[in-house]
C-alpha cells in the first residue's frame, strides 16, 4: 500500500492496495470495477426525478440549518456545485480534506465533491473536538477541513481556523451554516457561476480514476492513546456495502433511516452504500433523539434502518409509544456493536414483522452479517453469525466465498479447529484494508500468512463449526453507544492532573447505550478528587463529550501485573461490584 505522508501538492493520487492484489480481485470478480462515482452517476441517470435524500427536521436547531431534500438530480447539481467551490479554492487530487459534519444532505453531497475531484474525505463525529480535530489533520497531513459554523452551544469552524498556522498542511476551512463573520470560506452561498461549473467538470472528467483510488481515511480507537488512520479506496467500500446489501437487500422502492454517524463503517456500510447500490430514499438523522427518530420512521414510511440493541429492546418493552406511532412499513433493521439479546429478536420478528439482521464490522474491514436468508431462525441469528470459514455452508452474501476465515489461540497460536475452542477472529479477503496509515499504528495488524487481526475473540459453534459466536474483546476500548473511546487517550489526559496520583479507565454497562465511562483513580497525596473536577478538566483540554467519564470510583491503588500493565478486567469487576 502508498501510504498518505505529507501535504504536498506532488504524487497526490494515491492507491491503497499493492497492484498484484486489485488485478486478482478485478479478474476474480471480488472487485467491482465501478467506483463509487459510478455508483451515483447510474442513480441519477436512471431515477433523476425520484427522491434521493432528505435531511433531518431538527437540522436548524443543531446548526443553524434550514434541512434539505434533494432528488438525485438535486443532489448531482449540488455537489458540482460545491466540487466548483472546492476547486476554486485548490482542492485537488489527492488533497485530504477533513470533515467535521452532522448527518445531513450536505455531508452526503461533500464526500461527493470531494470524491469527483480526486480528492480524500478525513470524516470524523460531529461530536468531535479541538483535541480531536489537531490529531486527525496532523496525521493525515488535511489541507482542509469541512465543517459547520455552528453546533449547539460550540463554533466549530472557529475552532477549525484555530488550527491554521499550528498544523503546516492546513491552508483552509470551509464552512456551512449562516455566516458568522470569520474567514471560512462559505458552501451555502451564492450558487456556482456556469463558467466555474464548465471549468470543474472539465477537471474532473479528464482525471484518471481507478478503483483503487483511495477516497476516505476513517479513524478508529483502538488500544493506542492516539486515533488510528484506515485509508479506503472504492473497491474496498463497494465489497463492503455489496456484503450488507446482500443482507438488508434495499430496493428503489426502500425509505433508510440512518441514525449512526456517516464517519466510518458504521454509517457507510449500512446507509451510503446499500443506497447507491440498491436505491431509494436516504434519510438522516443526527444526533439520537428517540421522539425525532419515531416521526422520522412514520413520516417517511422508513423500511430499512438501524437500531442499537438497547433501542430494540426498548421499543419492544414500550408498546405505548410503539402504538403511538406507525411502524408498518418497516420491514428490516440491522443492529449490532453488543450481544443481541435472542428474545427480542424473537419477538420483533414474530410479533412485529420485522426480521432482524446480526451485523459484526469494523472499520478495518471485519464484516460478518446474520441475514434472516442464512439463518431463518431468529433465536440463532441473534446469537451467532456465520463462519464464512466453514465450507460446510454456502451463505447469502457473495463476499462469504471470498472471505478466510480463521479463529486462533493467542495462548499457542495454532488454528482452532474444534466446536467450543476459543480464539482470535482473523481474516483475509476483498473487504479488509490494506493496512493503517503510517504514522498513527504502533504495529502491523496483520499476521505473517497475511490475516487480519480483529482481536475480537469468537467461540467456534454449531454442529460443524458453521457458526461464530462472540466472547470478548481483547482490545480495551470502551463502546459507547457506537463511538469507540480508547481508554489510554483519556487516561493520558487525567494523569496530569494534579489531583490524580494514578488512573485507568473502564466501561461499565449501561442499558441504552451499552457502556459508558468509569475513572478509576488514585487520588493524589490521599486527597480527595471530584467527578466534575475531571470532567471539567477534559473539557478544558476540549475532549469530545461522548469520551468523558460518567462515573468516579477512588482507590488506593490499581492492579498492574509485573511489567506494569494495568489489570483492566480485575479493574472492571471491582467496578461492578460498586453501586
Amino acid at each position: 500500500m502508498t501510504t498518505i505522508t505529507d501535504g504536498h501538492a506532488a504524487n497526490r493520487l494515491r492507491q491503497c492496495h499493492p497492484t498484484d492484489r486489485v488485478d486478482f480481485f478485478l479478474e476474480n470478480e471480488w472487485w467491482s470495477p465501478l467506483t463509487v462515482l459510478d455508483l451515483l452517476d447510474t442513480q441519477v441517470r436512471t431515477r433523476p426525478d425520484a427522491p434521493a435524500i432528505t435531511d433531518p427536521p431538527n437540522l436548524p436547531a443543531l446548526c443553524e440549518r434550514e434541512p434539505e431534500a434533494f432528488t438525485w438530480r438535486e443532489l448531482d447539481a449540488r455537489v458540482d456545485e460545491l466540487a466548483a467551490t472546492l476547486h476554486k479554492s485548490g482542492i485537488g487530487p489527492g488533497d485530504v480534506v477533513a470533515v467535521l459534519m452532522p448527518n445531513s444532505a450536505a455531508l452526503s453531497a461533500i464526500y461527493f465533491a470531494l470524491w469527483r475531484l480526486g480528492a480524500i474525505a478525513s470524516p470524523m463525529p460531529a461530536s468531535y473536538r479541538r483535541h480531536e480535530l489537531t490529531r486527525i489533520v496532523e496525521s493525515s497531513s488535511a489541507v482542509a477541513i469541512v465543517t459547520v459554523n455552528t453546533m449547539g452551544d460550540r463554533t466549530p469552524s472557529e475552532e477549525a481556523l484555530g488550527l491554521i498556522g499550528e498544523v503546516p498542511s492546513l491552508r483552509t476551512v470551509f464552512t456551512f451554516g449562516p455566516s458568522i463573520g470569520n474567514d471560512g470560506v462559505p458552501l451555502d452561498s451564492a450558487p456556482a457561476t456556469a463558467d466555474e461549473l464548465d471549468d470543474v467538470r472539465r477537471a474532473y472528467t479528464a482525471l484518471p480514476r481507478s478503483v483503487n483510488d483511495c477516497i476516505t481515511v476513517c479513524w478508529t480507537s483502538g488500544t493506542e492513546a492516539a486515533p488510528k488512520g484506515v485509508p479506503r479506496c472504492h473497491g474496498d467500500w463497494i465489497a463492503v456495502g455489496q456484503a450488507v446489501q446482500d443482507g438488508l437487500e434495499t430496493t428503489e422502492a426502500s425509505v433508510m433511516l440512518n441514525p449512526f454517524p456517516m464517519v466510518n463503517m458504521a454509517g457507510f456500510a449500512t446507509s451510503l452504500l446499500p443506497w447507491l447500490l440498491g436505491g431509494g430514499h436516504l434519510i438522516h438523522h443526527h444526533p439520537l433523539d428517540m421522539a425525532v427518530y419515531l416521526d422520522q420512521l412514520q413520516r417517511h414510511r422508513v423500511t430499512h434502518t438501524s437500531m442499537p440493541p438497547a433501542i430494540l429492546t426498548m421499543l419492544l418493552q414500550r408498546e405505548d409509544i410503539r402504538n403511538a406511532h406507525d411502524l408498518s412499513a418497516l420491514r428490516r433493521v440491522g443492529s449490532g456493536g453488543a450481544p443481541l439479546p435472542p428474545g427480542v429478536v424473537r419477538d420483533w420478528q414474530y410479533k412485529l414483522g420485522v426480521e432482524v439482521l446480526n451485523f459484526f464490522g469494523s472499520n478495518e474491514g471485519v464484516c460478518l452479517l446474520g441475514a434472516p436468508s442464512d439463518t431463518p431462525d431468529p433465536l440463532v441469528r441473534a446469537e451467532y453469525l456465520p463462519n464464512y470459514g466453514a465450507r460446510s455452508r454456502t451463505w447469502a452474501t457473495t463476499v462469504a466465498e471470498r472471505t478466510s476465515v480463521r479463529l486462533v489461540d493467542l495462548a499457542t497460536g495454532l488454528e482452532v479447529t474444534e466446536v467450543g475452542g476459543r480464539g482470535e477472529l482473523r481474516l483475509k479477503g476483498p473487504t479488509i484494508f490494506a493496512g493503517y496509515l503510517e504514522g498513527t499504528a504502533e504495529s502491523s495488524s496483520f499476521d505473517e500468512d497475511g490475516y487480519l487481526c480483529s482481536g475480537d475473540i469468537f467461540e467456534l459453534c454449531g454442529e460443524d463449526g458453521e457458526y461464530l459466536k462472540f466472547v470478548d474483546r481483547s482490545k480495551e476500548i470502551i463502546i459507547r453507544g457506537g463511538m469507540n473511546i480508547a481508554p489510554a487517550e483519556i487516561e493520558g489526559i487525567l494523569i496530569d492532573h494534579p489531583a490524580v496520583a494514578d488512573v485507568a479507565v473502564v466501561g461499565y454497562d449501561d442499558e441504552v447505550l451499552g457502556e459508558k465511562c468509569c475513572a478509576v483513580v488514585v487520588p493524589a497525596n490521599g486527597g480527595d478528587i471530584a467527578l466534575d473536577d475531571l470532567v471539567e478538566y477534559l473539557r478544558a483540554k476540549e475532549v469530545a463529550s461522548f469520551k468523558l467519564p460518567e462515573r468516579l470510583v477512588t482507590v488506593e491503588n490499581l492492579p498492574r501485573n509485573p511489567v506494569g500493565k494495568l489489570q483492566r478486567r480485575e479493574i472492571r469487576g471491582e467496578v461492578a461490584k460498586v453501586d
